[in-house]
């Protein structure tokens, strides 16, 4: 579950001849500014921590543990602490000079549209697979930052979402 939805945020689809990449989400001149960041908490397979995902392989990479994450990404996002309470918490960080080489002032706008396009992809394939996701815009950019360990300059977090099982009515 947990690969199918990296795969359909950040996942690559094909890769050209010219060393272009498509991915599963749209991207402003397909130049891809995110980087996925996963706070895991409760993953088959998977200690408890950070990783980084890996498209290009499809794979994750552990970067280190987190101490007790629901608090740690509760602060980080100003006090929600339901945030790092789920199986796993999305955190998307930008690179902007990978679209402001090319679009200069045009790219805040393509960066940002960007961030919905991988956001609302979560949303689809947690609905496909009946989990449930929250976007978070409201967190605090150094801990956040800190957290993930972004310098917050270069790159630097903008967006994150839990990932977890609802409670569902039946009708």
């Amino acid at each position: 579950e947990l690969s199918f939805l990296l795969w359909a945020t950040q996942g690559v689809r094909e890769i050209l001849e010219s060393g272009a990449v498509r991915r599963t989400v749209p991207s402003g001149g397909n130049r891809h500014p995110y980087e996925t960041y996963l706070g895991v908490n409760w993953v088959e397979g998977l200690e408890p921590g950070l990783y980084r995902y890996l498209p290009l392989e499809q794979k994750l990479c552990r970067l280190g543990k987190i101490d007790d994450a629901a608090a740690g990404v509760g602060e980080g996002c100003n006090g929600q602490t339901f945030v790092g309470e789920g199986a796993v918490v999305f955190v998307w960080s930008v690179i902007p000079y990978r679209t402001e080489w090319r679009y200069a002032h045009l790219s805040s706008r393509a960066i940002l549209m960007d961030a919905g396009h991988v956001c609302q992809n979560l949303y689809v394939a947690c609905e496909a697979i009946g989990v449930g996701t929250c976007a978070i815009a409201a967190f605090d950019q150094t801990l956040m930052d800190r957290l993930i360990g972004v310098d917050g300059k270069d790159e630097f977090t903008i967006y994150l979402a839990p990932v977890g099982g609802v409670e569902r009515e039946m009708p």
